[in-house]
């Protein structure tokens, strides 16, 4: 059974930096997409970045031109490096990863900003 472990997530002040990783455990089948979520207290969980298998990106604008998404699809992993961290961006953050027959959810890692 295919699990995504997920690292990373800590305490950094406003204007810090993270970098978030996530692997899969085992062989995800025609891997279509790869990307991360945010679910901060309160609200829905929403996306973050995604990458495809094509290295096509697509980011929230909220994070554009501060955070940066990669990956390796041959391996199913993906990363996202986050700069210039608001405290806003303050949230548990899912990796997902979609194949042709199902998606998949990391446990979450918790990111927490402080001014």
């Amino acid at each position: 059974q295919v699990q995504l472990v997920e690292s990373g997530g800590d305490l950094v002040q406003a204007g810090g930096s993270l970098r978030l990783s996530c692997a899969a455990s085992g062989n995800i089948f025609r891997l279509i997409r790869m990307g991360w979520y945010s679910q901060a207290p309160g609200k829905q969980r929403e996306l973050v970045a995604t990458i495809n298998p094509g290295g096509r990106k697509n980011y929230a604008d909220s994070v554009k031109g501060r955070f940066i998404i990669s990956g390796d699809n041959a391996k199913a992993t993906v990363y996202l490096q986050m700069n210039s961290l608001k405290v806003e961006d303050t949230a548990v953050y899912y990796c997902n990863m979609l194949g042709t027959s199902r998606e998949y959810w990391g446990q979450g890692t918790q990111v927490t900003v402080s001014s």
